[in-house]
């Protein structure tokens, strides 16, 4: 593939997931009526059915990759957020109203409750061990002396990896955007809300121009997350301001926009996959490099990738792995 070819298809993959993941808890809400919390219990136990897949049977990294990806939207979508909608029914929660229309439902009022349990799972990650930029520049001037853990793991759990990492950056940036939206906090027109979204759109863009340079696949589709999910830190702020029509909202009304973007998941996945798969046939036949006193490219070398310039992988933070990130 060609250059930046890869990044860019692990792009549109994630980015995809994001309206396709709004999309199902709507249609989840308005198809399954009475029996809406025991589905949405079947869809989140279909995301822990593929976490499971990617972990405990032996696969290339790139099936691994996908299945933790997937996973996480589906688990967060089915346990994490109807949770919330459980909680909101249960105890009577009305919607944010605005101009007559819905601002912010229920469920996401309840859900800024979590924001203390968010900063609990932080506090795990600023005090283990990381490669992200960010917390090892708060641990260096806290006086936090955190110490590699030993590089002998056998294997590194991709799935995991990439489940944890889309689950806890999707909450975290939820909680910012309706952080940013409480009137008696900033608003929705608040200078502080432009900043998220703008800022968050200047931030993505600096990732992307890094995810270009991923040669590998799985990788690619790992940096891709909090790439997407940044991006669409900027998608969800100019839906609220009215500047399009989020149609994966409306799923039934625009079914075959969202059946197209379905449709486009699914033919990138399968060609992602395949490539992959051809891309990793073609490597496996050439010298290993570093025979010939190649060491290979920076893009190439563990410890250069994307995730040395973003939040740490989940995993890495909590200590599931101990060695430095590998295409």
């Amino acid at each position: 593939m060609q250059r930046g070819g890869t990044g860019i298809l692990a792009f549109v993959i994630v980015l995809l997931l994001m309206p396709l993941g709004h999309a199902l808890m709507v249609l989840v809400e308005h198809l399954f009526g009475a029996a809406m919390l025991p589905s949405a219990a079947v869809v989140g136990a279909l995301g822990m059915g593929l976490l499971w897949w990617g972990v405990a049977r032996p696969m290339r990294d790139l099936y691994a990759t996908l299945l933790g990806a997937l996973g996480g939207v589906l688990t967060w979508t089915g346990w994490v957020e109807f949770s919330f909608v459980w909680i909101a029914q249960k105890l009577s929660v009305q919607p944010l109203m605005e101009n007559g229309e819905v601002a912010t439902k229920p469920e996401y009022l309840v859900m800024v409750s979590s924001l203390g349990l968010l900063g609990a799972m932080t506090l795990v990650f600023l005090f283990s061990y990381t490669r992200c930029p960010f917390f090892a520049w708060i641990q260096k001037r806290s006086s936090v002396n955190c110490p590699a853990p030993p590089t002998s793991a056998p294997h590194r759990p991709l799935a995991l990896i990439a489940f944890l990492e889309m689950i806890m950056l999707i909450w975290t940036f939820y909680l910012v955007l309706l952080l940013c939206y409480d009137e008696q906090i900033a608003g929705d027109r608040h200078p502080a809300t432009w900043v998220v979204a703008f800022g968050s759109l200047a931030w993505s863009v600096h990732l992307f121009g890094k995810l270009l340079r991923i040669k590998a696949f799985d990788h690619a589709v790992r940096y891709a997350v909090p790439t997407v999910v940044i991006f669409w830190n900027f998608v969800e702020v100019m839906g609220r301001w009215g500047l399009f029509k989020e149609i994966w909202v409306h799923p039934l009304e625009h079914w075959p926009e969202n059946s197209l973007i379905l449709g486009i998941f699914v033919f990138f996945t399968w060609y992602y996959t395949r490539k992959g798969r051809h891309d990793r046939q073609r490597r496996g036949r050439t010298p290993i490099a570093g025979a010939s006193g190649n060491a290979g490219t920076a893009t190439d070398r563990p410890g250069t990738h994307a995730f040395d310039a973003t939040l740490p992988t989940t995993a890495d933070r909590l200590g599931i792995i101990g060695s430095t990130p590998t295409p």
